[in-house]
């Protein structure tokens, strides 16, 4: 988890289902496989303020066209994705389904369906199976609707189905991503949940990865964007595993108000840095979970000219397929790095820079140094590495995160549409 010193929030359980008034579910509809939990869906009790950031991929999948759409008016109660496939590049049929996916949910929970976000991931240019599909989704909303059935529906259930919703939009994943976290106000507490998916192709700007927010916070869904930006130009914009960006991302982010919380002033300030803190932990967990991946990359820009030449710089070192290569294979080849650094079309003077690795100085000033290569062995063996490449150029800084690329990357995705 990203812990800030002194951070006046917790960590919590629950996932989306942690905030007040939000329930989440995930049910096995057999999309693409047996067995797995491949339909989630997410509803608060009440419509909520909505906000969301999309990939930049000209190509662009037809439940997410449908969710640009129905955010317009900054106002959702209720997502729905799947898992299995990813409803892209299949022209009209496509378009159909996603909408058939927003009615079915509206028709089963009672709500207006443009309040209802619809996401998907999986194989492209496969027709959805819809069929399958809509049925999942009326399992998961019996499943919601027998929350009003106390005692049936306990604290333990309701993270219990929060977890599957999590489950049911992973693809490759090996791990879970979900997280809660509250943070004491004056008036109450706030809490926020997040759910996440993305192991491959994951790039900068948004890669193959789905990512769902919720708060019982009160905002407006202006200030519920401007936030979002914020945390995702911050975390899962600075995350890399293969240098794919894909058809599907999204960022969805679902402010119910039930807290009855509007946070100012120093409250404010405390719950921007929650976000910030979720939505980097969920970005570090997409690139541990990198396809075939054995390490786990921290790429630390200090001393640049500006935060944007700080971001293109670490990015471009973590996605550099021969720095990740040399990381696999335990090789301190700074020269990598540094030649990564300057095709990043950012500002920096080579001359006057410097590389660690951990905390092994392996170049100074643009040139090489005397440094043990037994030293430096035993850092890239870790499974956790840092590269910082420190300038004297300014005082901005930034950090990304990535993976080593492995041969298991190749296994997995030499055959993944079969």
């Amino acid at each position: 988890m990203c812990e800030a010193l002194n951070q006046p929030w917790t960590w919590i359980e629950g996932g989306v289902s942690a905030p007040q008034g939000f329930q989440a579910t995930g049910v096995k509809a057999e999309v693409k496989y047996k067995d797995k939990y491949d339909v989630a869906l997410i509803y608060s009790e009440v419509p909520a303020q909505g906000a969301g950031v999309f990939t930049r991929n000209k190509v662009k999948a037809h439940p997410l066209v449908l969710t640009q759409k129905y955010l317009e008016n900054g106002v959702a109660q209720a997502i729905v994705a799947n898992s299995g496939n990813a409803n892209a590049c299949v022209g009209e049929v496509g378009d159909r389904a996603a909408e058939e996916m927003a009615r079915t949910v509206a028709a089963a929970l009672g709500i207006k369906r443009e309040d209802v976000l619809v996401a998907s991931t999986g194989v492209i240019g496969v027709e959805m199976p819809i069929e399958r599909v809509v049925q999942g989704i009326e399992d998961a909303a019996e499943i919601l609707k027998a929350s009003e059935m106390e005692p049936a529906w306990t604290p333990l259930k309701k993270v219990e189905n929060a977890h599957q919703a999590a489950l049911a939009i992973m693809t490759t994943d090996t791990a879970v991503k979900e997280f809660a976290c509250e943070l004491p106000c004056r008036e109450g507490v706030i809490r926020l949940g997040g759910i996440a998916k993305g192991s491959g192709m994951i790039h900068p700007n948004m890669g193959t990865m789905l990512g769902f927010i919720t708060t019982d916070a009160k905002l407006p869904a202006t200030q519920l964007q401007d936030l979002l930006r914020q945390a995702v130009d911050q975390s899962f914009n600075m995350v890399t595993v293969d240098g794919d960006t894909s058809t599907n991302d999204m960022v969805l982010f679902l402010a119910n108000g039930e807290s009855g919380i509007t946070p100012v002033g120093e409250e404010w300030v405390a719950f921007q840095e929650m976000v910030n803190s979720l939505c980097i932990t969920l970005a570090q967990e997409i690139a541990r979970d990198g396809e075939g991946a054995t390490k786990f990359l921290e790429v630390q820009v200090n001393g640049a000219t500006s935060v944007e030449d700080a971001r293109k710089l670490a990015k471009s070192i973590c996605g550099s397929s021969l720095v990740k290569t040399a990381m696999f294979g335990e090789d301190a080849n700074w020269g990598r790095i540094l030649a990564a650094a300057g095709y990043a079309d950012a500002e920096f003077n080579p001359s006057q820079a410097s590389i660690y690795l951990g905390d092994c100085l392996v170049a100074q000033d643009g040139q090489g140094v005397q440094f043990s290569e037994e030293v430096a062995k035993g850092i890239l063996t870790q499974k956790e590495i840092k590269i910082s490449l420190v300038l004297k150029d300014g005082e901005a800084q930034a950090t990304a995160w990535g993976c080593d690329l492995t041969h298991e990357y190749v296994t997995i995705n030499g055959d993944y549409r079969t």
